[in-house]
Formats: C-alpha cells, structure tokens, sequence
C-alpha cells in the first residue's frame, strides 16, 4: 500500500537509496548519507513535498518524493521527482503507481511541471518516464563523473496541467494534508489501481 512516509522510516529509506549510490549510476551521488543527514534531508522535502512509500507486510519497498530542482521564485511551479525501489519490487507497476500518487498530489499544491533528471546509462528509467507521459527535452553529455566516466543526463518533462497564470505559490504539503480524507482516497485507490 501507499502511505505518506514518517521519520520512522527514514532508516529503510536510506538502506534502500545506498546500493543505488554505492553501486549505480542512477544517482551522482558519491557518498551514502549518515542517517542524521539523511534525516535532515527529509525533514527539508517534507517542509514542501509529499514524500511516500510503498509498503507491504511492514517491509517498505520503494519509495517516492520530489524537490525543487531550482532556487529561484520564478521556478516555485516546477518539481523534480524521484523514485527508488528495493530490486524485488521491479516489475511489479510498484514504481507507476507511487508516481502516479505523486503526480496527482503535486497537482493538488498547484505544480504545474515536472522535470525528470535521468543519467544517461539509465535507459530503463527512460522508458519509465516516457510511458509516463514524460518526453524528452534534452541530452547533457558528459556531464556528470562517476566510477571513473563522464555520463550524460537526460532531460524530461511533464506538464501535468496546461501552464496557467498562477494567483498562488503551490501550497506546501503539510497544509494540504490538511484535507486528509483526500489524500486518503488518492492513496488507497492507487495502491489498489
């Protein structure tokens, strides 16, 4: 099932994020996070963002959540997504579905685009997003130095309504949790879809 993410899993989020920076490419991260940063990390998204997991018979499997991937106000309407997943999770619709969670609780805050930031090596989370509805706006080459080679980055995008003059900054998660039954059937009826 789908459920928003607590401090208390902060730990098993973390032992499933290390393997993809010890041993992947997928993040350009060089360094597993202690968990007091990684912690801080969370505390920092959750200020804004939804931050979910996956989790069956107790054991969390995967787990979502997004950021801003600009500083600047005039960017407060975009979100950049992640997912990550434990290897016996793949292939099960696991990953679509806490996007697809994901994606209809941005649109509640009032995000209106979504940027996918993709290592190029990475051509299965290519195709992930573009059966998404994610399409391709740029390749970076050799941008990015991991295990001793220059890899490129994708660049993705989703609108996820049409760009609209905004009368408001998107409204940061805890507030909209406010209307907890809401987000209650969003995330039950995806975990069930």
């Amino acid at each position: 099932m789908i459920r928003i993410a607590t401090e208390a899993d902060v730990p098993a989020i973390l032992a499933i994020y290390a393997p993809y920076i010890e041993n992947t490419t997928i993040t350009f991260e060089y360094d597993v996070p202690c968990r007091r940063e990684f912690m801080q990390r969370f505390l920092s998204v959750t200020e804004h963002f939804p931050w979910l997991v996956w989790e069956e018979n107790g054991e969390i499997l995967g787990y979502v959540y997004a950021t801003r991937p600009f500083p600047r106000a005039a960017y407060s309407w975009i979100a950049e997504p992640s997912v990550y997943l434990k290897p016996e999770a793949k292939g099960r619709g696991i990953g679509r579905k806490l996007y697809t969670a994901l994606e209809e609780l941005l649109a509640l805050q009032g995000y209106q685009v979504l940027y996918a930031l993709i290592t190029g090596e990475n051509t299965a989370s290519v195709a992930f997003h573009q059966k998404l509805g994610y399409r391709h706006l740029a390749l970076f080459p050799d941008c990015g130095f991991k295990f001793g080679r220059w890899l490129g980055v994708y660049w993705l995008e989703k609108r996820l309504k049409s760009v609209e003059i905004p009368n408001s900054f998107p409204t940061p998660f805890p507030q909209l949790r406010q209307d907890d039954q809401r987000i209650s059937d969003i995330l039950y009826n995806l975990s069930l879809s």
